[in-house]
Formats: structure tokens, sequence, C-alpha cells
């Protein structure tokens, strides 16, 4: 095994120890934790994404049993769940994203965690537009957007994550940015 060479364990390492000791699944949060939580966070408030992030690996973790290493990785599956329970939050989602496009952020909040996630997430200065624009795509355009540009998922993983053809996942990204380049201004690139 991988892990006894003393290179990190794999998926499949992670995946056999949590099999025979359920108690190892603190192996799978202790390696992706960070990245799930700072996708969700890309997308909602910051007590939401704590949540949602935690509630993602308690049903990764009742779960378990029916990973198949075979039909992909840990990040794409969890990252799949994450992706689920964020629909269940698409109105609130939503709301966000336009009160952000009118307002452009809050000025007072700029220190908070939330609006420093947000910042790095949505381009610093062209916030109220990207926001505005990520309103005008899709719930599935969105997801593979934001799997790409903010959980840094290959398409093989985005088609994994959302159970979609790696197909589909390209024609969803391209319509998204057709409609992002259309909606965020050209001089906004620039200084």
């Amino acid at each position: 095994m991988t892990a006894e060479l003393g290179e990190p364990p794999t998926d499949v390492d992670i995946v056999t120890g949590f099999r025979r000791d359920p108690e190892r699944f603190t192996d799978v949060y202790d390696r992706y934790f960070r990245d799930v939580y700072r996708y969700v966070a890309g997308r909602l408030d910051a007590q939401a994404a704590e949540d949602i992030a935690a509630e993602t690996f308690c049903l990764a973790f009742r779960g378990r049993d029916g990973f198949d290493p075979q039909r992909g990785g840990l990040r794409p599956w969890l990252f799949g769940i994450a992706t689920k329970l964020l629909a269940q939050h698409r109105r609130k989602e939503a709301r966000r994203l336009r009160a952000l496009a009118r307002t452009g952020g809050d000025p007072s909040a700029a220190d908070s965690h939330e609006d420093r996630v947000v910042t790095e997430v949505a381009a610093w200065r062209m916030r109220p537009q990207l926001a505005k624009a990520l309103t005008a795509l899709s719930p599935g355009e969105r997801d593979v957007v934001l799997l790409v540009a903010v959980a840094e998922l290959s398409y093989d993983e985005v088609a994994d994550a959302l159970g979609i053809s790696q197909g589909t996942v390209g024609s969803r990204l391209s319509r998204a940015r057709r409609k992002l380049h259309d909606v965020i201004k050209p001089e906004a690139f620039h200084g």
C-alpha cells in the first residue's frame, strides 16, 4: 500500500481503512473538509457553509459503505453530496447573489470571514457584475461553473460529482461562459 511507503494514503487506502474501522473516516474529513467548506462558502454565507460542509460529511459517513472507488474518487463524491445539499438552498443563494449584484457588498463587513471568502472567489473588483452574471445562469450551469472555478474540479470530477456526462459538463460550461461574457462588461477586466 502506498501509505506504508511514507507517502500520503490514496483514496483507496482511506476507503480500506474506514471500511475496517469506521473511526478512520476522520481521514476523509481531515483531507477534504477544507476544500468542501471553501466551495460551499463561495456560494453561501459562512454559517450556512459550515452547516452544509458538516452535513456533507455526516451524509458521506452514513453512506460510506455505498462508496465505490471504481466509480471515482472521494473528492468528487463529496462535492456531489455538497452540491445536492446546496440545491436545497438555491433560493437563498439566488437572493444573496441578487442583493450582492445590487449593492456591491456591505462595506461595513469588509473584514468578515464571509466577505473575505466572497472577495477571493468573486474576483475582487468584479463582485457585483459576477454575482449578477451568476444569477443569469441556470442552476446546472452555475453548479458546473462553481465546481470548476471554486472547487477546481476537473471535467471528469464534475461529471462524477453531478452524475452527468463529461459532454454535458462541457456544454453547460460553454453556455455559461457565453452568458457570463454577455453580462460581464469587458472593461471590468482592465484596471
